[in-house]
């Protein structure tokens, strides 16, 4: 009897803490949500007012964002500030990044293939890295589906990277927070494996840790890859551009099944 008396308080404080558990998960996501909303509110209008010249109003224009930590960059959580990185040394602007109020981070203005490009670095936390990407769309004029975000992905091991056509943010927070901001799902991903963490480290303690010296050599050759594929995307033809839909989660859905490419395909995975 005394057994079961135990088992059973054991199960009632067991489903006691995870429902406090799922609510903390709750309440910590509508808060971040509505962080979100607060930072964003009335600032697209004034980035908006404060556009450079360098970008006109005709002709393409892409956003590319590297998601990450400020002042965290060479952890495994900021691997996309790391191919931003590589793609400005590769387009020889590697020195050019200046901060910018009007979005809350650095940008470079540059031009790839007669389309007119703005690379993005959030000086945000990455929960909140959305603000960043919907105050630089506004300035400059560009659409959620000409946006695309460059994120670590744990479900890629390191060495794999894949384009992703919209859809849902998999769990990632920085993902996350864009799709609040710009309220649709339609952007083009880049994912970035850094794998998943060995042993008891903590997913936290796995995704703001360096790279170690060995994983660096295999990082050099994704950056390479990575910047490969951003470049291939940003010369694509306008008319792919303009086919692309921006209808939300709903669309973004059926278009995977249409558009993603296999995980196998040389394309897709490297």
């Amino acid at each position: 009897m005394r057994g079961g008396s135990f088992m059973s308080k054991f199960c009632k404080f067991f489903f006691q803490l995870l429902k406090k558990l799922i609510n903390f998960l709750i309440m910590r996501r509508l808060l971040t949500r509505i962080i979100n909303r607060v930072l964003l509110s009335g600032q697209i209008t004034a980035a908006m007012r404060g556009a450079e010249a360098e970008i006109h109003t005709e002709g393409r224009r892409k956003l590319v964002v590297g998601l990450g930590n400020p002042g965290m960059e060479g952890t495994r959580h900021s691997v996309g500030m790391a191919v931003l990185g590589a793609l400005a040394a590769r387009l020889g602007m590697a020195n050019r990044w200046r901060g910018d109020s009007h979005v809350s981070g650095e940008v470079i203005l540059t031009e790839v293939q007669h389309t007119r490009v703005v690379l993005l670095r959030p000086r945000l936390l990455m929960n909140i890295n959305g603000v960043s990407v919907a105050k630089a769309a506004g300035k400059y004029g560009i659409k959620p589906e000409d946006v695309l975000l460059v994120h670590d992905e744990m479900d890629k091991p390191l060495g794999k990277i894949a384009i992703k056509h919209g859809g849902s943010a998999r769990g990632h927070n920085g993902v996350r927070s864009c799709v609040d901001c710009l309220q649709t799902d339609v952007m083009l991903r880049l994912r970035v494996g850094i794998g998943r963490p060995s042993g008891k480290t903590s997913v936290e303690r796995h995704v703001l840790s360096r790279f170690t010296s060995e994983e660096k050599k295999v990082l050099e050759s994704v950056l390479l890859q990575s910047v490969d594929l951003l470049l291939s995307q940003l010369s694509q033809q306008d008319s792919q551009s303009a086919a692309s839909p921006a209808g939300g989660r709903k669309d973004a859905q059926q278009r995977m099944q249409k558009e993603e490419q296999p995980e196998d395909s040389p394309a897709a995975q490297i």
